[in-house]
């Protein structure tokens, strides 16, 4: 259990990193099947899942209060296509990130995103879609 629990706290740590389930499985010392099956009956779902929904829920905060279009919220998740993000969030949130964004344009106060980027709340990072281990998951 205790290996799965620290997947599951890299998974809150790095979530915008491009993560593949392969690393995951070395990190946990098991196959990448088995971590899968280990996890699901920890947490209830996949780890891809579990980053997915980590993803959309830090898009979520990004589009409520971060001056940032949805092309770089998308980007700054994680996500290294707007299309498999803008499908994901609408599945999981009922809206697409544009309308979401829009509904609460009115109502908050919008942080500048280059204030985000000063002070590190958003890393400037030069991600690559992947490395040795294959694709990125959530990708």
């Amino acid at each position: 259990m205790f290996a799965i629990r620290r997947v599951r706290d890299h998974l809150d740590r790095h979530h915008a990193e491009p993560i593949t389930l392969s690393r995951l499985a070395v990190m946990a010392g098991m196959s990448r099947f088995h971590l899968v099956r280990a996890f699901r009956a920890a947490y209830g779902q996949t780890p891809i899942s579990y980053l997915s929904q980590r993803r959309i829920a830090r898009a979520q905060d990004l589009l409520r209060y971060a001056n940032l279009s949805v092309t770089e919220v998308c980007m700054i998740v994680g996500y290294t296509s707007l299309g498999s993000f803008s499908s994901r969030f609408s599945e999981l949130v009922g809206e697409s990130p544009a309308a979401y964004q829009r509904r609460w344009a009115d109502q908050a106060h919008l942080i500048p995103g280059c204030h985000l980027f000063m002070r590190g709340v958003i890393p400037q990072s030069g991600r690559s879609a992947g490395g040795p281990d294959g694709p990125s998951v959530g990708a």
